[in-house]
């Protein structure tokens, strides 16, 4: 009986064993299947955070160039299916990179991990991608695998290379900038500089980088920069640029002071105030504007336009008479004298005063041209010499005058017989003393201008008349040049025909290849009393009336006297007809007044009129 008793104690307790081995076998059930829903929670999060990264992810088995996995967003930037990309060798997303891709994985299994940002990758269309790196080793079912990381970085290389632009345009700007540019920090020293600045102030940017700025200020320049900055590092109200006042001087790297203007402006760069301080040197700007007003003056006159139109080639002749004038234009053109050219009308006096300044050492300078018969008597005194502002009614603005415009130059005082008697005694201080006073002006001017005069008045009898001053006869006088009539070198008649009719004929379009002897002949016979000019306007229109090759006269024949020598004797009413065109020339076609051609003729004003009608006398 007490053994069964036994016997059932021990199942009981082998008994409530097993319940407590299956109870245990229970709650080991339930944490395993806790485990797994936490792994599988895990797997999930990483999964989600693996697809919706921004950044490619690729899962790597190197031993093999396969790709295990990849997310989402490195078939969107490649291009590919992820079914593509798992077929895909990783060699085959780095085709022309295997050296550096083969490297750059050595280093990542050496040190566990890496970077790199000088690899590309190949998409699917064949677009090559800027990437940027980041892998790490990881085991992988047993397995030593690489996790890569993969960003495109083309976005931000397009901004790089646009900031390098961007940072390279503005250097350029900088250096071809003609002003200084400098800037400063708070202590005023010097952080940049362009190349403006090291060419004002004589100093290598080398040596002014990193020193003081004040160097290069004077006492008044160095008080107003700083009286500039220190509001505004006390952040005092104050805008944050400023001009600089007229009258700041700078001082250069060899103690050279000069006069400058610029401004000041504030500028913060990471956090840090700089300032930008832009100078200009105003006596470059000075000078260049001296320079220009200057070239102005001289256009007005058409100085480049003269000498290219009129030159000594254009004197035309090899008669005994021309060349005697060649001869002078030679031995006085190379001095500062004064020269008279005299000479009837139309004989070119303005041909030999404009051959005898571009002979001259002063052919750099203007020729300034002053026709004495065409001003009137109240204004000709302000064309010589200016005037000052409010000097006469009308005068709203200072006039610089003739003569200062010539200085250095040549004045060519053209019909110098018709200058009014008031205004010779101040023309001859000029010629005297080279000194000048503008009308309503005390200052004295000094001028250095070599005056050439003409005339087609009998000067010496003009002084017996009381009409020209002798002594300043005698200070025109000083080189005399007097030009042939026509009539006087009639044998340079023909020279001068073919010169004229090559002139004309380039200018017109017509190609006139001879000159009948019939023609010729009518040409030498003629008196010529308006001479060389008389000849030129003949020709032209010749020129016009040609229908071919051959120069045709047209209706301008000299019919009347002519002697059995071929000489045109001149009837009177020619005579006449050519002494009133003379006159009214001397005059600048006055027919009345003092200074009229009636005066000069000594018949009324009326009987002149009368007697132009009738000879058909109009002014060309």
């Amino acid at each position: 009986m007490k053994d069964v008793e036994r016997t059932k104690e021990q199942l009981v307790q082998e008994l409530e064993i097993l319940r407590d081995q299956v109870a245990q076998l229970r709650q080991s059930e339930t944490e395993v299947k806790r485990a797994g829903e936490a792994l599988q929670e895990s797997e999930e999060r990483f999964r989600k955070i693996f697809d919706h990264s921004n950044d490619a992810i690729f899962a790597i088995d190197p031993a093999r160039d396969k790709i295990l996995d990849i997310n989402p967003r490195a078939c969107s930037m490649l291009g590919y299916s992820r079914e593509e990309l798992l077929s895909t060798p990783i060699t085959a997303i780095h085709p022309n990179e295997m050296p550096e891709l083969l490297a750059f994985a050595q280093s990542v299994f050496d040190k566990g991990s890496g970077w790199t940002h000088e690899l590309t990758c190949l998409t699917k269309s064949g677009t090559t991608l800027p990437a940027e790196i980041s892998a790490s080793v990881i085991d992988i079912a047993g397995r030593t695998c690489m996790i890569a990381l993969v960003r495109d970085v083309s976005d931000r290389k397009r901004a790089e290379e646009a900031l390098r632009e961007s940072e390279e345009r503005i250097s350029r700007i900088l250096e071809s900038a003609m002003d200084a540019i400098i800037t400063v920090d708070n202590k005023q020293r010097i952080i940049l500089c362009n190349s403006a600045t090291e060419a004002m102030f004589r100093c290598p940017t080398a040596e002014a980088i990193g020193k003081p700025f004040d160097r290069f200020l004077s006492e008044e320049f160095r008080k107003v920069l700083t009286g500039h900055i220190q509001p505004l590092k006390q952040r005092a109200e104050t805008k944050p640029y400023m001009w600089i006042p007229e009258g700041l001087t700078a001082l250069r790297a060899d103690g050279e002071e000069f006069p400058i203007e610029g401004t000041i402006s504030q500028v913060e760069v990471a956090g840090q105030k700089l300032y930008t301080v832009i100078l200009r040197d105003i006596n470059e700007r000075k000078k260049a504007e001296g320079e220009l007003r200057q070239l102005r003056l001289e256009n007005v006159y058409l100085q480049e336009e003269i000498k290219t139109e009129y030159n000594f080639g254009e004197i035309v002749g090899s008669s005994a008479a021309i060349k005697r004038v060649f001869r002078n234009l030679e031995q006085v053109a190379s001095t500062g004298s004064t020269v008279l050219v005299l000479g009837e009308t139309g004989t070119g006096k303005e041909l030999i005063v404009r051959a005898v300044h571009n002979l001259s050492p002063r052919k750099d300078k203007a020729l300034v041209k002053v026709n004495c018969a065409a001003l009137p008597s109240g204004l000709i005194e302000s064309e010589l010499f200016g005037h000052e502002k409010g000097s006469f009614t009308g005068a709203l603005s200072r006039k610089i005058g003739r003569f200062e415009l010539a200085n250095g130059g040549t004045i060519f005082l053209d019909e110098i017989g018709d200058l009014p008697l008031e205004l010779q005694a101040k023309l001859l201080r000029v010629l005297q003393e080279g000194e000048l006073e503008r009308v309503g002006g005390s200052e004295t001017i000094r001028v250095d201008v070599r005056v050439i005069a003409a005339t087609n008045q009998d000067l010496e009898k003009a002084m017996q008349e009381s009409r020209f001053r002798q002594d300043l006869f005698y200070r025109l006088n000083v080189f005399p040049i007097r030009i042939p009539s026509l009539r006087e070198r009639r044998d340079d008649i023909p020279l001068l025909v073919r010169y004229f009719v090559m002139k004309y004929g380039k200018k017109l379009g017509r190609r006139i290849e001879t000159v009948p002897q019939k023609a010729m002949d009518s040409l030498l016979a003629y008196f010529w009393p308006g001479n060389v000019r008389e000849l030129e306007n003949v020709i032209e229109r010749s020129v016009i009336l040609s229908p071919d090759s051959q120069l045709e006269l047209g209706d301008w024949l000299p019919k009347q006297g002519i002697s059995s020598r071929g000489t045109q004797v001149p009837t009177l009413e020619q005579l006449e007809r050519e002494h009133i065109i003379e006159v009214l020339e001397m005059t600048g076609w006055r027919v009345s007044g003092e200074r009229g051609a009636a005066k000069l003729l000594n018949i009324k004003p009326t009987t002149l009129e009368a007697r132009i009608k009738k000879l058909g006398i109009k002014k060309k």
